[in-house]
């Protein structure tokens, strides 16, 4: 059956929300009058810091455990008796060249940031398909559509194999009327770049000067003096929500533009310099 309801009558449930986007976006949520579930490896954490409220569940939860997302999605919906806006938000970003990670390094990163939200896909899944109605956030990142950083190649890919699944996952449940949108959000002033946040590789190679000189910039430089706001990020979610037609790719964030419109003419670049070449493999009778 499809379920009609009020804006704020909406069942959010929310993933890594003990700070940065997620912790941002769940205050805004309370503040606005929505039901909100929200998961961290540390409840308190939560607590600590948005307090207790009739309409907020927080819950600890690893993003990595299939049974723990099930659970966690079982409570939400005895709770409030639904869920109807998922996001997709727990992630970390693991830096270092492509040479210099180690297996497990480059595994833990796909763990949380590819198989995290495909659990929480998995389990959600059906209550939005029998209630007909619903919406995905999959955050992704500026780094999910450009991917030319030094050191930040295995981040990166976790972010473009979400995309990948995401613009599938738009096609399939468009039947059941659940909408989904990818964000790929540029650099926000959160903890995202914090020394606590961020992974850097565990046995770094000399030789790979380029990557620690990215590496040094961004948390160096760029951290502390990201040009967005992730409060104003919080508004834009709410505002996607309410949309009839949501969009599937939705670039957020002050440098967006210009990192995406760079990347459009490199492979537009790319394609008509060679299409000839490109087009030389056609089967001729």
């Amino acid at each position: 059956m499809t379920t009609t309801k009020q804006q704020n009558e909406k069942v959010w449930f929310v993933t890594g929300a003990s700070k940065g986007l997620g912790a941002d976006l769940v205050q805004r949520l309370l503040a606005e009058g929505y039901k909100v579930a929200a998961t961290s490896r540390k409840k308190q954490s939560m607590v600590d810091l948005i307090g207790e409220h009739e309409n907020f569940l927080p819950l600890t939860m690893d993003v990595t455990s299939n049974h723990d997302v099930k659970k966690a999605i079982d409570q939400v919906v005895d709770k409030f008796g639904s869920i109807d806006i998922v996001v997709n938000n727990a992630g970390y970003s693991q830096i270092g060249a492509i040479e210099e990670l180690t297996d497990a390094e480059v595994k833990n990163n796909f763990n949380v940031n590819v198989f995290g939200p495909l659990n929480v896909i998995r389990n959600a899944a059906p209550y939005l398909r029998k209630q007909r109605a619903g919406h995905i956030f999959n955050i992704a990142s500026i780094g999910g559509f450009v991917g030319d950083f030094a050191a930040f190649g295995i981040y990166c890919s976790t972010k473009f194999a979400m995309a990948g699944y995401t613009e599938a996952l738009a096609v399939e449940m468009q039947p059941f009327g659940v909408h989904t949108t990818l964000v790929y959000p540029g650099y926000f002033r959160t903890t995202f770049l914090d020394k606590d946040s961020v992974m850097v590789p565990a046995s770094p190679i000399e030789a790979y000067a380029n990557a620690r000189e990215v590496e040094a910039q961004h948390l160096k430089e760029i951290n502390g003096n990201q040009p967005n706001d992730p409060k104003k990020a919080a508004e834009v979610f709410i505002e996607l929500s309410k949309q009839e037609t949501p969009p599937v790719h939705f670039f957020m964030g002050i440098d967006a533009a210009a990192l995406v419109n760079s990347k459009v003419r490199t492979i537009e670049l790319a394609l008509a310099n060679n299409l000839k070449l490109t087009e030389s493999t056609a089967i001729t009778e």
